[in-house]
């Protein structure tokens, strides 16, 4: 079987119109479709027609992150200047951010981001792999999006 690539990505949210448009608005996703049957509800977001990021609006309170499972979900950017817009979106937002702006992913490393939680608590990541050599790492050596 070679190596696969991952596909899309599903979301459980509570909200389905918030999430959707926290999505669309943050990451500049399409709505390819959305749907329900009864109380179901999901919407398939894409980009540039590629099926990225599905939500099913099928749960209720705010995502465990003391439970076995997703640690966080991380999306990548070209550069740091496409970190600070999506950084200054999240504030225009209201979403607080963890380590309150653009960190180094450890010390001496090129690459960085931003951290944060979307609507229902799942922790998300926005990066770019250069252009963060001059940026605080908050952990040291330890990697930062391993501990947020």
């Amino acid at each position: 079987m070679g190596s696969p690539q991952t596909g899309h990505v599903g979301l459980n949210v509570s909200d389905l119109d918030r999430s959707r448009d926290f999505y669309v608005k943050l990451l500049g996703y399409t709505v390819q479709s959305e749907g329900s049957d009864g109380d179901r509800r999901w919407a398939f977001l894409s980009n540039d027609g590629t099926l990225v990021l599905t939500l099913w609006q099928q749960s209720t309170g705010a995502f465990p992150v003391d439970r076995p499972g997703l640690h966080h979900l991380s999306f990548q950017v070209d550069d740091m200047d496409q970190v600070r817009s999506a950084e200054a979106v999240l504030r225009d937002l209201g979403v607080e951010l963890v380590h309150d702006g653009a960190v180094a992913h450890r010390e001496g490393g090129r690459s960085g981001g931003i951290f944060f939680s979307d609507p229902d608590g799942i922790r998300l990541e926005i990066y770019a792999t250069n252009g963060a050599e001059e940026l605080p790492a908050p952990q040291g050596t330890t990697p930062t999006c391993g501990f947020f």
